[in-house]
């Protein structure tokens, strides 16, 4: 289980790496290339998942519900 700092760093650097474009990442020996953005972009949300649990704060859903009013 890796730590909060850790999490926190590889956070980080895939938010750099998205922002200028770049989909191959080696970290720790290990190459991995996201055939997509929206692949990056799913990674990232799962280490905010885990950042937020291993902090402590809660992860929520909003619900919208709408009518017309008829």
């Amino acid at each position: 289980m890796a730590t909060l700092a850790e999490l926190q760093a590889r956070l980080d650097a895939l938010r750099a790496l998205r922002a200028r474009g770049i989909r191959r990442v080696s970290y720790q020996g290990q190459e991995v290339e996201f055939r997509s953005d929206a692949e990056m972009a799913s990674a990232i949300a799962d280490l905010e998942r885990q950042v937020a649990a291993l902090s402590g704060r809660r992860v929520s859903t909003v619900y919208i519900n709408a009518s017309k009013g008829v």
